[in-house]
């Protein structure tokens, strides 16, 4: 795989493209860069100046801006504007960069990154649009509501066109939300869906050409069943590289493979994504070769999947699974985009919150299994509440040894619920130790999980049950050997634990036994700060006695006792 490397200088004018393009090998990697933005509106990768453009969708209003990133994932520069973003879609030239803001549509010179000009749009609102370029015309969707009511499900949803500085209205419209995808691989088709329509409604999927001077509809289809069942949960769409066929990620199906001309179903479709996960975005590289399939899932479980566009081709997919506060959990819909040879994957990561990742994927030549070997032993054998815990295993890896360690990630879950554990190094022989202090008692499960690396598929989740224990404690006693009625007896004694501090205001229970068999119970001996604590008696009998000392236990401590004896001789 190729890609291509611009040098760029800063200029007045903001950053300009100089240089000739030069070929270079890949290095399989995955580049992460966090995304100043708690929202997502659209990405757009312009492969000729190598940049990613991506915008926010925040609802609102005030100046705001689109974010540009180069081919390594560096944020590089910005393009003010002048209210909130969202759509945009790169002319069929790639010169111009089209962006909607809440009341108007920008355009945007990608050489010089200046702003070129402006159109109406028909509302000023905060909801955002979907932009794209077909038949040398930009397109974009209208949702005339703000904020709270962007999203409520019998929304009027409408198709306008950019006519030199204002809007024609196209006719077309429908409720919900619509989505658009066009570009190079059919550059007079514009392609659009519903979505975010209500429950048991039956959304639609439809194309159009945008050739002549009116948008003229071709095929379109609904997918649900005679009985309701199987309809459309649109949440992006793409077209393969030679036009030939329509990708959609269907949340409610997984990636539906359709034939352009007629929207059927392809002879051959892609395997399912992996159980658990739901699909969210799909994306075509430009040279043809690959497609990748974003997804919501958690875990191990892939959220990305790279494989070759021919469902034909019977190789397996590359698997990325995201998960954790450097990477996001899930990829947001729309928010994959391809260098336009295939060399780079722009991926948009989120937690399901506010937070948003850029990732820069070099996918490798192959992809290789890894799997966890042998049973999980834990050191001590007994774990117990509020000491160290080690859980040890082996994970093995097929195909070349990773350039760095890889590491194993570990979730504790009990009674009191699900509670990340610091991730372990896997060492040259694939061994590892998870590392934990259990903080309460009874049962505790442990997943461990190996979520894959740029050349490694992850692992199947493996899982360790374990019954926690309250943390020992011991009594230790100093007393006479002999003593007198007269003079008393005075033992000493100190209560210790481990795992946890124990709590304050001890009180032990002191029996005392005589030669007799005779037991009664003493004055409760309390225990400082520091665990000591004191006794003091007067026997009543001569002869043998035993001074029996003892600690009922806590939340997390068992209880212990201790004997002394001391021989009365008068």
């Amino acid at each position: 795989m190729t890609g291509i490397a611009l040098a760029v200088a800063l200029g007045s004018a903001g950053i300009v493209a100089v240089g000739t393009p030069a070929a270079y090998a890949v290095t399989p990697s995955d580049e992460v860069a966090k995304l100043p933005i708690s929202s997502f509106g659209a990405m757009v990768v312009d492969s000729a100046h190598e940049r990613v453009y991506v915008t926010d969708g925040r609802k609102g209003s005030g100046a705001s801006e689109v974010l540009v990133y180069n081919f390594q994932g560096q944020k590089v520069s910005s393009l003010a504007t002048d209210q909130p973003v969202s759509g945009m879609a790169l002319s069929a030239d790639g010169a111009t960069l089209h962006v909607s803001q809440s009341n108007r549509m920008l355009t945007f010179d990608t050489a010089t990154q200046t702003r070129t000009g402006a159109s109406f749009t028909p509302y000023d609102v905060t909801c955002g649009r979907d932009v794209a370029v077909a038949g040398g015309k930009t397109w974009f969707t209208e949702t005339p509501y703000t904020d709270g009511y962007c999203d409520r499900p019998d929304n009027i949803a409408m198709l306008y066109g950019v006519s030199g500085t204002t809007f024609d209205d196209t006719g077309w419209n429908s409720q919900g939300r619509l989505r658009l995808e066009a570009g190079p691989e059919a550059p007079d088709r514009l392609v659009m869906g519903q979505a975010g329509a209500a429950e048991g409604a039956n959304p639609f999927l439809t194309t159009f050409d945008a050739s002549g001077e009116n948008l003229v509809r071709g095929p379109s289809r609904r997918f649900a069943d005679a009985e309701g069942k199987g309809a459309l949960d649109l949440k992006d769409i793409a077209q393969s590289a030679d036009g030939k066929r329509i990708a959609v990620a269907d949340a409610a199906y997984g990636t539906r493979l359709l034939d352009a001309g007629d929207l059927a179903d392809a002879p051959a479709g892609y395997q399912p994504l992996p159980d658990g996960a739901k699909a969210s975005a799909v994306a075509f590289s430009g040279d043809g070769e690959y497609v990748a399939r974003g997804a919501v899932a958690s875990g191990s479980t892939a959220d990305l999947l790279i494989q070759p566009a021919d469902p034909a081709d019977g190789t397996a997919p590359m698997e990325f699974a995201f998960e954790g506060a450097l990477d996001g959990t899930r990829i947001v819909p729309q928010g994959l985009g391809w260098a336009k040879d295939g060399s780079r994957l722009f991926a948009v990561a989120s937690d399901g919150g506010g937070n948003h990742w850029l990732h820069v994927i070099q996918p490798p030549a192959a992809q290789y299994d890894s799997r966890f070997t042998g049973a999980l032993t834990t050191t001590p054998t007994q774990a117990v509440v509020g000491e160290p815990l080690g859980i040890r295993g082996k994970l093995e890896l097929d195909g070349p040894a990773p350039a760095e360690p890889v590491k194993v990630t570990a979730v504790r879950e009990d009674a009191d619920g699900t509670q990340e554990v610091a991730a372990a190094k896997v060492a040259a022989d694939g061994s590892f130790t998870v590392l934990d202090v259990p903080d309460r008692v009874g049962e505790a499960t442990y997943t461990l999980r190996f979520l894959g690396d740029v050349t490694h598929r992850p692992a199947e989740d493996v899982t360790l049950t374990l019954d926690v224990a309250k943390a020992p404690t011991s009594i230790a006693l100093t007393a006479p050997a002999e003593a007198t009625r007269e003079g008393g007896v005075e033992i000493t004694g100190k209560l210790t634990g481990q795992g946890r501090a124990l709590p304050s205001g001890i009180s032990l229970k002191v029996t005392r036994t005589d030669r007799f068999g005779a037991t009664g119970e003493l004055t409760s001996a309390p225990v400082a700060a520091d665990g000591t604590f004191r006794i003091k008696d007067l026997p009543s009998k001569r002869g043998r006695t035993v001074y029996a000392v003892s600690y009922e236990g806590d939340a997390l401590h068992s209880g212990s006792s201790a004997e002394a004896t001391v021989r009365v001789i008068s």
